[in-house]
């Protein structure tokens, strides 16, 4: 039987990307997503919970990633879950992420261009 692992989310960029090259010369790119949940209680009071995504993006779309996306601007992204297990002072740890395939931004924000500031004598 085949097997799916597929993730689409939008939400909202947490912190800045932040990029490095690895020893093999790639480029890796990471920010955590912001999923807001909405619901009504019993009573119909409003209720809202935030859930947190680590992103991880290589190559072209980490470049991507790190020149275009900001903390706040709402996404859309496609990816793949990837778990990680390790050991953290001698406990069992498990980190889940997202391994990013494709962002979509919702509020593009074109570059500005720099401009000579001009004062004004008399």
């Amino acid at each position: 039987m085949a097997s799916l692992n597929r993730v689409q989310l939008i939400g909202r960029v947490g912190k800045e990307p932040e990029s490095k090259t690895t020893a093999n010369d790639n480029h890796l790119c990471t920010f955590t997503l912001a999923v807001d949940r909405r619901w009504k209680d019993k009573s119909g009071e409003v209720k809202k919970e935030t859930d947190w995504f680590n992103i991880e993006a290589w190559g072209k779309t980490a470049e991507f990633c790190d020149k275009y996306v900001h903390k706040g601007e709402l996404v859309f992204l496609e990816g793949q879950l990837r778990t990680h297990k390790h050991e953290s002072n001698g406990e069992p740890r498990t980190i889940t992420k997202i391994l990013l395939d494709n962002i979509q931004l919702f509020e593009w924000r074109e570059e500005e261009p720099e401009m000579d500031v001009v004062e004004e004598t008399e």
